[in-house]
Formats: C-alpha cells, sequence, structure tokens
C-alpha cells in the first residue's frame, strides 16, 4: 500500500484549542472537516496521546484557529512539537477570546464548537461539534498542507493523522542541516555555519544547535 495517496486528500492547518482548568492549551492538527451546514457541525481528529484530547473530554468544547499562508510559521511548530502538558504553548502567543475560547489572532478564521458526539479509533479520537461562533479574522488564503510541506517545508508531528513513518528517514546525497525536532529542512541561500547564533528553526522556533547535519 502506498500510503503517499493519502496527501492527494485535501488538508489544511489548524490549531485546535480548549481549556486546561484554566488555561489556555491546544495542538496543531491538519484534519478538521464540515459535517452539516444546518446546524453547523464540524468533526477534527485528534490523538489520544495528544494532551489537548483529554482536556476537549473535560470541557466539551474546542475552537479551531484556521492558520493561512500568512500567519507567524512558528505558531505551528508551537502547537505541534511540545506536549501541553509540560509548555503553557500560549505564552507568547498572541490570542483572543472568542465565545469563551481562545484562539489564534494570527489565524484567517476561527470556529467554536461543543461536542456533541465524538467516535473513537485506535489512535484518535474524532470529535463531533456543533458550531456556537465563527468569524473571519484576516484577509488571507488558508494554508494547505501542501503549502506547508511545499513551501514552509514542515514536518509531520508524529502525533498527525497524516504522519508517515518513512517521510523523514531519507534525503539526497548532498549535506543538508536538519532540525532534530521537527524535521524542518535548511535550504537557505546562506550556508548554515554562518548563520548568527539568534537563529532559529521557522517551524518550531528551536535553536541553531538543535539542528544536525545529514
Amino acid at each position: 500500500m502506498n500510503k503517499n495517496a493519502f496527501r492527494q486528500l485535501s488538508y489544511g492547518v489548524y490549531v485546535i484549542s480548549t481549556w486546561d482548568k484554566g488555561r489556555a492549551t491546544g495542538c496543531t492538527a491538519n484534519s478538521a472537516m464540515q459535517i452539516t451546514s444546518e446546524p453547523a457541525s464540524i468533526a477534527v481528529s485528534i490523538n489520544h496521546d495528544n494532551y489537548t484530547n483529554q482536556c476537549i473530554q473535560e470541557t466539551g468544547k474546542f475552537a479551531i484557529s484556521i492558520l493561512g499562508e500568512k500567519s507567524e510559521p512558528g505558531i505551528i511548530g508551537t502547537f505541534g512539537f511540545q506536549s501541553g502538558r509540560d509548555h503553557n504553548k500560549f505564552d507568547g502567543t498572541e490570542h483572543l477570546i472568542k465565545d469563551c475560547m481562545p484562539v489564534v489572532a494570527d489565524a484567517c478564521a476561527y470556529i467554536v464548537c461543543e461536542v456533541i458526539d465524538k467516535m473513537e479509533t485506535s489512535s484518535h479520537t474524532v470529535f463531533l461539534g456543533r458550531v456556537t461562533d465563527a468569524d473571519i479574522l484576516k484577509e488571507d488564503d488558508a494554508m494547505t498542507y501542501a503549502y506547508y510541506h511545499n513551501v514552509i517545508k514542515g514536518k509531520s508531528p508524529k502525533n498527525a493523522p497524516t504522519y508517515i513513518a518513512e517521510e523523514g528517514a531519507a534525503f539526497e546525497t548532498e549535506a543538508k542541516y536538519v532540525c532534530s525536532v521537527c524535521g524542518y529542512v535548511y535550504d537557505g541561500e546562506i550556508p548554515f555555519e554562518e548563520l548568527p547564533d539568534s537563529f532559529t528553526c521557522p517551524v518550531c522556533r528551536q535553536p541553531k544547535t538543535a539542528f544536525v547535519k545529514k
């Protein structure tokens, strides 16, 4: 079976957020879809290992921040490559409160949902939510997962539904510098060795020292 066929499906890039006992938390996701238009309902798929899954189960609500092509790429890394159990992901990320839920300010739109049903798979929970609020935050084209891979050069977090284990295993014979946290491959015009020590990964914001030569 060629799992690359799955990438021909259409995906976006989202931050799914909720509350953790009064603290805002969330994770990146690429699987969200509208199920019905009236009443409006949305389904999202969240890995069992994601702390956000547990928090949605407890609160019964979630918000979807739809990231745009102009959204800061570091948001994806902040919410996708570290756990809300150990990090306050919204610290340093500008956010708004909409319908009592935290949403990323740098998103192009948001949707707030109340959980009305769920389905369990072996690895993920599919939450079905009734939409209680939604709006456009700024004029921007929604980021597709293809854009994230091909333009931003980002990789899938291991808990993502679209993660393919082999995707970071093979590189070109030419030496590359790769972020050991998120798999981002540096291919800028300036040689990596000449980058300032203040350089950080544009996807997960890790320091230059997190890059390894492949």
